[in-house]
C-alpha cells in the first residue's frame, strides 16, 4: 500500500482500519504507535481509545480473526499448548506441548516428556461423568496428538523483512502544460517533492508471505520431507502409475484418495467412486468443464439468495428501495460456502478459492454491499479456469478493485499509487519481481483515469496522465488521453504475461495443490507451460496434475481452518435442507437455507478463515504453520461433534449411526468399516486401540449400529486424526 499508507476502507463502520499486520521475527508487529500498514495503532496516542487493547507481541484488532491467533475474548494458543499433553501409549510416555503431525503422522516420541496427564483440554465430551469420559479425552488428544495440526506459535521464527512500505507519494500539486515523460531520471510532472527512489518494495505479497512462515522449525521439518524433484509425463493416471511415494505419511498411499482430497473440499464417498469409475484422466477433464456439469440441489437453492445475478444497476435501484434485506456481499459469501460443500464442480470452487487468495478483494469493505458480489462472479468465476490475463484486466476494470484500493481517488494532478502497487507487489510479478519503485511510480501515473461513478466502471479521459512510460519492459508513448485505456490493458496483459507473473502463479499454485515447499523443478514447468500458453490456467493445471511431484506429495498440506469444516461437512452428509424438527424464528426474514450458510460463514470466521474473509489485500496464507492455533483446531473438533449430533438444525444430516449402511457386530470390524467412510483409508493397530478406548471396548466386543453408545465419540474422534486434518 502506499499514498500515504491508505488502507481500504472497512464495510460500514467508523473505526480504525483492521489492516492486518505483517509477520515479523517477533511475531505479528508494527512500529511503535503504528499499524503494520502505517496507520496509527489502536490504543497509542493517535488512536487513544481503548476499545482496541494491545496484548503482549500482538495486536488485537475486531472483527477479523488472524491465521493462527485466537479471537478476541479467547486464550492464546501458547496458553492452550502450555496446559496439553500427549499421551503416548506405546511406553505410556506423555509429551507436553506443540506436537508436529504432518507428513510422519505424531511427533516421534521422547521429546520433552511431561509426566502429568490429568491436565488435558475441555473437549466438552458427549459422554457421562466419571473414568469413561477422561479416557475419552485422554485416548482423542493421544490420537491427534493434542495440538494435531498444531505446531504452537513459539515454534515459529518468522524471516523478519520489514514493514516499512516504500516511499510515499506526497502532495498535490497539478502539471504544467504539455505531456510529461515517466521515464526521466527528474520526473516532469511538476512535483519536486516526490523523487522517484530505485528500492524494492518490502510488502509482503501472497507467495512471500508463504515463504515467510516457513521459516520456522515446523517449516524446516516439512521440507525434509517434500519431494525433491520430479518429471511431467503424458497425462495424470501416467503421472500417478509411474510414482513412488516415498515421503513419511500417515495417510494411504492411494492415488484416488490423494486426488480426490487435493481437488476437492473433501473426498466423499460419491466422489471416490466417480474418480474410480471414471479413470483420473476423463475425471479431471471433467472437472475442468464445469459448466457441463449440472447443478446440484444445493446450487439450485442459492435461488433463495436474490442478488447472485444482479447487476451492479439493479443492486443500486434494491439498495434505494428495498429496506431490511441481506447486502450483495453477504449473499456472494454464503454462495461460495454452499458452492464449496454441495457444488460437483469441486476443483472450479478450489480454483475459486485460489484466486480469491491470490488476486484478493475482501470480501467486507466500503462500498462492496454494491460491487463485491458482481467481482466475484464477472471476474474470479468468469475467469478462474480461463486465461490469467483476462482476469487480471477485468479486476483492474471493476469497480470493486478501483474503489477497494482507492483508485477512484486517483487522476492525473493526485496520484494514489494503491493499486499500482497492489498490481506489481500481489497480482502479478511479486515483490521480488524485478520492479523498482521508479515502476510504481510510472504505473500509478498511467493507471490514472480509471475510475467509478455510481458504483460502475469508467475510465475519465480527463483524470489521464500523459506522457512516456517504461514498466518493466512495458514501454509506451502514452500520447493521448483518449487513447489511455487502451495503453493501461496493454500493460496490465504485459504483466500477466510477464516471466515473474508466470514463476508467482507456478509457485502459488505448487503450493496450493503438492507442498507448503514445492520442488523448484515443478514450479519452473508449470511456469514454462503458463509462458507457453500465454497465461492459460487448464494447460498449466494439467501439467500440475500430470507431474510426479504431484503424485508423490502424498499428505504434504494441511487444511486451513475453513478447509477443514468444509470437508467435514461434506464427509458427513450435511444436506441443505432443514431438519425434520427445525422450527423457524417468526423474526427471520431470510430463508432457512440463508440462516445456515450464514451460520457456517460465522463459524468459520471464528475459526479465522471464510471465503474472501481477509481484510486486507494480501489473502491468507496457504501453508500449515500460519495456521498454528490450538483454539482454532479444538474449536473445529466441536463442529464436528455438533454436526454428528445434527445440532445445526437448519440443516439435515445423516445419522451417526447410519454412516456405515450395514454396521459389522464386532468394534473393531465395526472402527474398521467407519474409518473407511469418514477418512477413506484402515487405521493402523495402535490407532484403533486408542479408538476403541474411547468406547471402552476391546476389538472382538459386540457392539449395535451406535457402537454401545460411543458412535458420536468414536466419529468425532476420527474428524480429529490426523488423517482428516491432512489433504
Amino acid at each position: 500500500m502506499a499514498d500515504q499508507n491508505v488502507p481500504p476502507r472497512r464495510s460500514r463502520d467508523d473505526s480504525p482500519w483492521d489492516g492486518r499486520p505483517q509477520p515479523g521475527a517477533d511475531g505479528y508487529r508494527a512500529a511503535p504507535g503504528q499499524s503494520a500498514y502505517g496507520r496509527p495503532a489502536p490504543g497509542s496516542d493517535a488512536y487513544p481509545d481503548a476499545r482496541y487493547p494491545q496484548s503482549a507481541g500482538h495486536q488485537q484488532y475486531p472483527g477479523y480473526p488472524q491465521p493462527g491467533h485466537p479471537q478476541r475474548g479467547q486464550q492464546h494458543p501458547d496458553q492452550y499448548v502450555d496446559q496439553w499433553t500427549q499421551q503416548h501409549r506405546a511406553g505410556g510416555t506423555a509429551h507436553r506441548g506443540p506436537q508436529w503431525v504432518g507428513p510422519e503422522g505424531l511427533e516421534p516420541q521422547g521429546r520433552d516428556p511431561y509426566a502429568d496427564p490429568s491436565q488435558l483440554p475441555d473437549l466438552d465430551d458427549d459422554g457421562e461423568p466419571g473414568k469413561r469420559n477422561v479416557g475419552r479425552r485422554r485416548a482423542l488428544v493421544a490420537l491427534t496428538g493434542a495440538a494435531a495440526v498444531v505446531a504452537g506459535a513459539g515454534a515459529i521464527a518468522m524471516a523478519s523483512r520489514g514493514t516499512e512500505l516504500g516511499d510515499k507519494i506526497l502532495g498535490n500539486t497539478p502539471f504544467g502544460g504539455g505531456n510529461g515523460n515517466a521515464t526521466a531520471a527528474a520526473i516532469t510532472d511538476g512535483t519536486a517533492d516526490r523523487p522517484s527512489g530505485q528500492q524494492p518494495s518490502t510488502v509482503r505479497t501472497y507467495t512471500e508471505q508463504n515463504e515467510s512462515y516457513m521459516g520456522s522449525r515446523a517449516g524446516a521439518e516439512l521440507k525434509k520431507n517434500a519431494p525433491a524433484s520430479g518429471r511431467t509425463l503424458a497425462g495424470p493416471a501416467s503421472a500417478a502409475a509411474a510414482t513412488e511415494v516415498t515421503v513419511k505419511t500417515v495417510l494411504a498411499k492411494d492415488p484416488i484418495r490423494h486426488l480426490a482430497t487435493r481437488a476437492t473440499f473433501g473426498a466423499t464417498p460419491k466422489v471416490l467412486a466417480e474418480i474410480k469409475t471414471m479413470g483420473i484422466d476423463e475425471w479431471l477433464r471433467w472437472q475442468l468443464e464445469p459448466e457441463k456439469i449440472a447443478p446440484t440441489k444445493a446450487e439450485l437453492k442459492l435461488s433463495e439468495l436474490p442478488t447472485l445475478n444482479m447487476s451492479i444497476k439493479q443492486l443500486r435501484e434494491r439498495r434505494e428501495t428495498v429496506k431490511d434485506v441481506d447486502n450483495s456481499d453477504h449473499e456472494f459469501v454464503w454462495a461460495s460456502v454452499a458452492r464449496q460443500i454441495w457444488s460437483d464442480r469441486q476443483l472450479f470452487e478450489v480454483m475459486v478459492d485460489f484466486w480469491n487468495d491470490f488476486l484478493h478483494v475482501a470480501a467486507y469493505f466500503d462500498g462492496g454491499d454494491i460491487t463485491r458480489s458482481t467481482f466475484d462472479r464477472d471476474v474470479i468465476r468468469k475467469h478462474a479456469l480461463g486465461n490469467y490475463a483476462d482476469m487480471l484486466i477485468a479486476a483492474n476494470t471493476h469497480p470493486a478493485l478501483i474503489v477497494y484500493l482507492n483508485q477512484n481517488e486517483s487522476h492525473k494532478d493526485a496520484i494514489n499509487e494503491n493499486l499500482a502497487r497492489e498490481n506489481l507487489e500481489l497480482y502479478s510479478v511479486g515483490v521480488d519481481g524485478g520492479y523498482t519503485e521508479m515502476d510504481v511510480r510510472q504505473a500509478a501515473m498511467l493507471q490514472t483515469g480509471l475510475g467509478v461513478d455510481k458504483d460502475e466502471y469508467v475510465y475519465r479521459a480527463n483524470r489521464h496522465y500523459v506522457g512516456k512510460v517504461s514498466i518493466l519492459g512495458f514501454n509506451s508513448d502514452n500520447n493521448s488521453a483518449e487513447g489511455g485505456e487502451a495503453v493501461i490493458k496493454a500493460y496490465l496483459k504485459h504483466l500477466a504475461l510477464h516471466p515473474s507473473t508466470a514463476n508467482y502463479i507456478a509457485q502459488s499454485l505448487a503450493t496450493r495443490f503438492v507442498s507448503d515447499t514445492p520442488p523448484k523443478s515443478l514450479v519452473e514447468r508449470l511456469a514454462k507451460t503458463y509462458t507457453a500458453n500465454k497465461g492459460a490456467i487448464k494447460p498449466t493445471l494439467m501439467t500440475l496434475f500430470s507431474s510426479t511431484e504431484f503424485w508423490g506429495a502424498v499428505g504434504q498440506k494441511v487444511r486451513r481452518p475453513m478447509e477443514y469444516l468444509v470437508a467435514t461437512y461434506r464427509v458427513l452428509g450435511m444436506q441443505p435442507d432443514p431438519s425434520p424438527d427445525y422450527q423457524k424464528r417468526a423474526d427471520l426474514k431470510r430463508t432457512p437455507f440463508a440462516d445456515g450458510l450464514n451460520q457456517i460463514k460465522n463459524k468459520m470466521e471464528e475459526l479465522g478463515q471464510f471465503p474472501a474473509g481477509l481484510s486486507t489485500p494480501n489473502g491468507y496464507p496457504d501453508v500449515y504453520v500460519a495456521w498454528t492455533s490450538a483454539g482454532t483446531m479444538v474449536n473445529g473438533w466441536n463442529e464436528a461433534h455438533d454436526v454428528i449430533n445434527g445440532n445445526r438444525k437448519v440443516f439435515s444430516y445423516t445419522k451417526p449411526d447410519k454412516l456405515v449402511a450395514a454396521p459389522p457386530a464386532t468394534a473393531g470390524a465395526y472402527l474398521d468399516a467407519l474409518s473407511l467412510r469418514l477418512v477413506h483409508q484402515k487405521l493402523t493397530d495402535k490407532e484403533k486401540s486408542l479408538i476403541l478406548g474411547i468406547a471402552g471396548v476391546t476389538a472382538d466386543a459386540k457392539v449395535d449400529a451406535t457402537f454401545n453408545g460411543a458412535i458420536t465419540a468414536i466419529a468425532r474422534a476420527l474428524l480429529a486424526s490426523p488423517q482428516h486434518h491432512l489433504r
